[in-house]
Order: C-alpha cells, then structure tokens, then sequence
C-alpha cells in the first residue's frame, strides 16, 4: 500500500513538473482575429504576383511581385503598398496615384501567382519536416502534413512559433476539429514552426 502511494506520487510530480516546463504561451481563443478582407476577397502578401493594366498604357502595364516589404513598383508612381490589400483596393488607389499622369485611368489588378506557406513541423508527429501548401490553410493540414499525431502526442500541447519577438500559441486538438472555433479558424503564416509536445 505504502508503495502504491508513493508510486502515485511520484506520478504526480512528474506531471507537475511536465506542465511547468511549457514556457510562455496564449491560447488561441485569446488572440484577436485578424481583419476580414472586404467580402471574404484574397488579400495579397509578400511573393504575391500581379499583373497591373492600366487601358490604352502598355508602357505601364506590367507583371510585379509584391517585396517583402508589402509594396509593388508601378512606372510613375514607384511604390504602392499592396501587402494586406485586395486586389480591388490596390487597384482603385493606383487609379487615384496616377491621375497626376494619365487622363481618367482605368486600373485592373488581377493575381497571377499566389505565394506559398512554408512551416515547419516538429515534435510528436510522424513525419517531422518542412512543408509548404496553398496560403491560407489552417492547423489540422499542418498535422495532415506531417502524417498526424504519434501515440505519445500531448491533444493539448500543439503550439505555433511565430514571429519576432517570437509568440508561442497554444492549441488542443478537440478546439482545431470544432468547426468555426478560433482554432479552426487560426491560418499558418509563412516560416511557422509548429511543435507537437
């Protein structure tokens, strides 16, 4: 009995000690969603490639990767923030920046090439690596990348590196199968690194 007792608590420490060992994090129902682009339209992101027409301007007109720093270089007016936009809006502001050289322009700006995520998965999964898919996906195909979960995997201990000054988010996996939860709602970005504990 004496045994049994001290076998559970040893037990316990070792759980305690577990959960204290997990460092800085917040939850993703915590975070605050970014803004919605105006009816659920593509916004653009860095690597993103357009194709500018101006009608009747050819030598304006063009092919233009967004930098990283979110803008494009557009003849006459340099560069146009377009990080963050649609396709809609960067085009109504180029029509407004170039009325100071052509007469009523008529602007459309269409993607050619959306840019990809790549993250990285590391942890409890079963194939450990670096993964790029479509912008745009959520955790679950994060997982699904990386061939799922292994049998020693933590539900409760997936998070997302991001960033810096680097943010740790916590997810559990019972939140990222709930449909239209925060969790299931959260997109990669590019360079993520998600560890599965």
């Amino acid at each position: 009995m004496r045994n049994s007792s001290a076998g559970r608590g040893l037990v316990l420490i070792a759980l305690l000690a577990g959960c204290a060992n997990l460092g800085p994090y917040v939850w993703v129902d915590e975070l605050g969603e970014p803004p919605a682009a105006p009816g659920g339209e593509y916004t653009l992101a860095p690597g993103d490639t357009v194709f500018v027409r101006v009608f009747n301007q050819e030598s304006v007109s063009g092919h233009s990767r967004v930098r990283p720093d979110g803008r494009i270089t557009v003849p006459f007016v340099n560069d146009v923030p377009a990080a963050g936009r649609t396709t809609t809006q960067v085009a109504k502001a180029l029509e407004t920046m170039l009325r100071g050289f052509i007469n009523q322009p008529v602007v459309t700006v269409s993607l050619e090439e959306a840019v990809q995520t790549r993250f990285s998965v590391l942890g409890e999964v079963k194939q450990p690596g670096v993964y790029t898919v479509e912008r745009g996906q959520g955790m679950l195909r994060a997982l699904a990348a990386a061939g799922g979960l292994t049998e020693f995997a933590h539900k409760d201990r997936i998070f997302v590196m991001r960033g810096a000054p680097q943010q740790r988010i916590r997810f559990s996996f019972d939140a990222l199968s709930t449909p239209n939860s925060p969790a299931a709602r959260f997109r990669l970005q590019d360079q993520d690194v998600v560890v599965v504990q």
